[in-house]
C-alpha cells in the first residue's frame, strides 16, 4: 500500500496515511481529529554511499547535456 502525505488547513500540520491507490484523493482526518485534509505532491529522493544517483553531465562541449536543443539551450 502506498503512503501519502496530506496537509490539514485548520492546524497547518503536514502528516502521512498509508491506504490503498483507489482512497488516495479521498479528503483524510488529520491527527488532531480535524477532517478534509487535501494530499499534497511528495518530493522523492534517493542517495547512496557511492554518491548521487543523478548521472554527470559529459565534459566534453560543456552546455546542459540534452543532446539535441530538447530543452531550449540553444544548441
Amino acid at each position: 500500500m502506498p503512503l501519502y502525505e496530506y496537509y490539514c488547513r485548520k492546524c497547518a500540520v503536514k502528516f502521512e496515511v498509508l491506504r490503498p491507490m483507489q482512497d488516495a484523493d479521498v479528503a483524510a482526518t488529520c491527527p488532531e481529529g480535524h477532517a478534509n485534509a487535501a494530499r499534497t505532491l511528495s518530493m522523492f529522493a534517493t542517495v547512496t554511499a557511492g554518491g548521487s544517483d543523478v548521472p554527470s553531465m559529459p565534459s566534453s562541449g560543456g552546455g546542459c547535456g540534452c543532446g539535441g536543443g530538447g530543452c531550449g539551450c540553444g544548441r
